[in-house]
Protein backbone atom coordinates (compact mmCIF):
# COMPACT_ATOMS: atom_id res chain seq x y z
CA UNK A 1 0.00 0.00 0.00
CA UNK A 2 1.68 3.33 -1.11
CA UNK A 3 1.01 6.44 1.05
CA UNK A 4 -0.75 9.66 -0.62
CA UNK A 5 1.70 12.45 -0.29
CA UNK A 6 -0.28 15.55 0.65
CA UNK A 7 -0.06 18.86 -1.15
CA UNK A 8 -1.66 21.13 0.77
CA UNK A 9 0.07 23.22 3.24
CA UNK A 10 -1.16 22.95 6.93
CA UNK A 11 -1.73 26.33 8.75
CA UNK A 12 1.43 26.65 10.10
CA UNK A 13 3.91 25.14 7.67
CA UNK A 14 6.85 27.22 6.49
CA UNK A 15 6.09 29.14 3.37
CA UNK A 16 7.44 27.07 0.00
CA UNK A 17 8.94 30.41 -1.78
CA UNK A 18 11.08 31.09 1.63
CA UNK A 19 14.43 32.46 0.59
CA UNK A 20 16.15 30.35 2.92
CA UNK A 21 17.85 33.03 5.07
CA UNK A 22 17.87 34.27 8.75
CA UNK A 23 14.57 35.72 10.46
CA UNK A 24 14.68 39.67 9.72
CA UNK A 25 13.93 40.30 13.77
CA UNK A 26 17.25 41.89 15.28
CA UNK A 27 19.18 39.01 16.96
CA UNK A 28 17.31 36.28 16.07
CA UNK A 29 19.35 33.04 14.44
CA UNK A 30 16.02 30.96 13.42
CA UNK A 31 15.31 29.88 9.74
CA UNK A 32 12.73 32.75 8.65
CA UNK A 33 9.92 30.73 7.17
CA UNK A 34 7.11 33.30 6.91
CA UNK A 35 6.66 36.54 5.28
CA UNK A 36 4.77 39.76 6.23
CA UNK A 37 4.27 42.58 4.36
CA UNK A 38 6.21 45.93 5.68
CA UNK A 39 3.80 48.39 5.09
CA UNK A 40 0.59 49.44 3.74
CA UNK A 41 1.75 51.09 0.73
CA UNK A 42 3.93 48.43 -0.10
CA UNK A 43 2.01 45.21 0.32
CA UNK A 44 4.17 42.92 -2.21
CA UNK A 45 7.57 43.88 0.01
CA UNK A 46 8.02 41.83 2.62
CA UNK A 47 10.21 40.60 5.74
CA UNK A 48 10.31 37.63 6.64
CA UNK A 49 10.03 35.87 9.58
CA UNK A 50 10.45 32.74 11.87
CA UNK A 51 6.84 31.54 13.47
CA UNK A 52 7.27 32.83 16.69
CA UNK A 53 8.48 36.63 15.41
CA UNK A 54 5.73 36.53 12.64
CA UNK A 55 2.81 36.10 15.56
CA UNK A 56 4.31 38.80 17.13
CA UNK A 57 4.39 41.25 13.88
CA UNK A 58 0.98 40.14 13.16
CA UNK A 59 -0.29 40.83 16.57
CA UNK A 60 0.90 44.32 16.20
CA UNK A 61 0.11 45.09 12.77
CA UNK A 62 -2.32 47.54 12.00
CA UNK A 63 -3.43 48.28 8.16
CA UNK A 64 -5.20 51.45 8.78
CA UNK A 65 -2.72 53.03 11.71
CA UNK A 66 -2.22 56.63 10.56
CA UNK A 67 -5.51 57.26 8.63
CA UNK A 68 -8.52 59.68 9.75
CA UNK A 69 -11.30 58.14 9.91
CA UNK A 70 -12.67 59.54 6.83
CA UNK A 71 -9.98 57.93 5.00
CA UNK A 72 -10.80 54.74 6.54
CA UNK A 73 -14.08 54.89 5.58
CA UNK A 74 -13.02 55.62 1.70
CA UNK A 75 -10.65 52.76 1.92
CA UNK A 76 -13.05 50.52 3.04
CA UNK A 77 -15.96 52.03 0.48
CA UNK A 78 -13.46 51.47 -2.42
CA UNK A 79 -12.51 47.83 -1.40
CA UNK A 80 -15.95 46.86 -1.35
CA UNK A 81 -15.98 47.46 -5.33
CA UNK A 82 -12.51 45.81 -5.58
CA UNK A 83 -11.17 49.41 -6.13
CA UNK A 84 -13.33 49.97 -9.18
CA UNK A 85 -16.08 52.67 -10.85
CA UNK A 86 -19.16 51.26 -10.22
CA UNK A 87 -23.06 52.93 -11.27
CA UNK A 88 -26.49 52.49 -10.32
CA UNK A 89 -27.72 49.43 -11.24
CA UNK A 90 -29.15 49.55 -15.04
CA UNK A 91 -26.73 52.72 -16.40
CA UNK A 92 -24.45 50.91 -17.60
CA UNK A 93 -22.03 53.70 -16.89
CA UNK A 94 -24.20 55.98 -18.44
CA UNK A 95 -25.21 59.56 -16.58
CA UNK A 96 -28.75 58.65 -16.39
CA UNK A 97 -30.98 61.55 -17.15
CA UNK A 98 -33.90 62.88 -14.53
CA UNK A 99 -36.41 63.26 -16.84
CA UNK A 100 -35.98 59.69 -18.57
CA UNK A 101 -35.93 58.48 -14.73
CA UNK A 102 -39.63 60.07 -13.84
CA UNK A 103 -42.96 58.55 -14.85
CA UNK A 104 -45.07 61.34 -17.28
CA UNK A 105 -48.06 59.82 -17.82
CA UNK A 106 -49.61 63.57 -18.89
CA UNK A 107 -47.05 64.04 -21.35
CA UNK A 108 -45.60 67.42 -19.03
CA UNK A 109 -42.32 67.03 -19.14
CA UNK A 110 -41.87 65.74 -23.02
CA UNK A 111 -43.73 68.86 -23.88
CA UNK A 112 -41.02 71.14 -21.89
CA UNK A 113 -38.30 69.19 -23.34
CA UNK A 114 -39.93 70.08 -27.29
CA UNK A 115 -40.42 73.57 -26.32
CA UNK A 116 -36.53 73.92 -24.83
CA UNK A 117 -35.39 72.13 -28.28
CA UNK A 118 -37.47 74.60 -30.46
CA UNK A 119 -35.85 77.71 -28.19
CA UNK A 120 -32.71 76.43 -28.60
CA UNK A 121 -30.95 77.63 -31.53
CA UNK A 122 -29.99 74.37 -33.82
CA UNK A 123 -28.30 73.30 -36.98
CA UNK A 124 -29.43 74.82 -39.86
CA UNK A 125 -29.75 71.67 -41.40
CA UNK A 126 -32.06 70.33 -38.63
CA UNK A 127 -34.60 73.28 -38.47
CA UNK A 128 -34.91 72.61 -42.28
CA UNK A 129 -37.93 70.84 -43.31
CA UNK A 130 -37.69 67.67 -45.55
CA UNK A 131 -38.42 68.55 -49.07
CA UNK A 132 -41.46 66.03 -49.47
CA UNK A 133 -43.60 67.47 -46.73
CA UNK A 134 -42.31 71.12 -46.50
CA UNK A 135 -44.96 72.81 -48.78
CA UNK A 136 -47.73 70.43 -46.34
CA UNK A 137 -46.15 72.07 -43.30
CA UNK A 138 -46.66 75.94 -44.79
CA UNK A 139 -50.21 74.77 -45.89
CA UNK A 140 -51.09 74.08 -42.48
CA UNK A 141 -48.78 76.82 -40.41
CA UNK A 142 -46.66 74.61 -39.00
CA UNK A 143 -43.50 74.93 -38.03
CA UNK A 144 -40.43 71.79 -38.51
CA UNK A 145 -39.15 69.88 -36.32
CA UNK A 146 -42.87 68.69 -35.62
CA UNK A 147 -43.89 65.75 -33.05
CA UNK A 148 -46.93 63.57 -33.86
CA UNK A 149 -49.07 64.87 -31.14
CA UNK A 150 -48.54 68.12 -32.30
CA UNK A 151 -49.36 67.70 -35.38
CA UNK A 152 -52.71 65.90 -34.19
CA UNK A 153 -53.57 68.88 -31.68
CA UNK A 154 -53.50 71.61 -34.88
CA UNK A 155 -54.92 69.63 -37.25
CA UNK A 156 -57.69 69.13 -34.91
CA UNK A 157 -58.26 73.10 -34.35
CA UNK A 158 -58.26 73.68 -38.40
CA UNK A 159 -60.26 70.85 -39.01
CA UNK A 160 -63.04 72.52 -36.52
CA UNK A 161 -62.23 75.78 -38.04
CA UNK A 162 -62.52 75.09 -41.91
CA UNK A 163 -65.08 72.50 -41.72
CA UNK A 164 -68.17 72.61 -44.27
CA UNK A 165 -70.85 71.89 -42.20
CA UNK A 166 -69.20 74.83 -39.71
CA UNK A 167 -69.08 77.51 -42.27
CA UNK A 168 -72.63 76.89 -44.03
CA UNK A 169 -70.92 74.70 -46.82
CA UNK A 170 -69.15 77.51 -48.64
CA UNK A 171 -66.83 76.41 -51.05
CA UNK A 172 -63.60 78.21 -50.05
CA UNK A 173 -63.96 76.70 -46.91
CA UNK A 174 -64.64 73.12 -48.44
CA UNK A 175 -61.26 73.48 -50.77
CA UNK A 176 -59.41 74.51 -47.73
CA UNK A 177 -61.13 71.64 -45.22
CA UNK A 178 -59.56 69.26 -48.41
CA UNK A 179 -56.41 70.95 -48.38
CA UNK A 180 -55.81 70.14 -45.05
CA UNK A 181 -56.56 66.66 -44.76
CA UNK A 182 -54.35 66.33 -47.95
CA UNK A 183 -51.47 68.00 -45.83
CA UNK A 184 -52.38 65.65 -42.38
CA UNK A 185 -52.42 62.71 -44.30
CA UNK A 186 -48.59 63.24 -46.06
CA UNK A 187 -46.81 64.35 -42.73
CA UNK A 188 -48.62 62.13 -40.81
CA UNK A 189 -47.29 59.68 -42.84
CA UNK A 190 -44.16 61.16 -43.03
CA UNK A 191 -43.82 60.77 -39.46
CA UNK A 192 -44.84 57.25 -39.01
CA UNK A 193 -42.13 55.96 -41.59
CA UNK A 194 -39.19 57.82 -39.39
Amino acid sequence: MTKRRQTRHRAFDPDPDAPGRMCDMAGCTANAGYRAPKSRQTLREYYWFCLDHVREYNAKWDFYKGMTPIQIETHLQSDSSWQRPSWKLGSLGKPSKFEERLRDPLGLLSRARHARARSRPHDALERRAPKPIKQHLSALGLDWPLTMEELRAHYRNLARQHHPDANGSDPRAEARFKEINVAYTTIRAFLSAQ
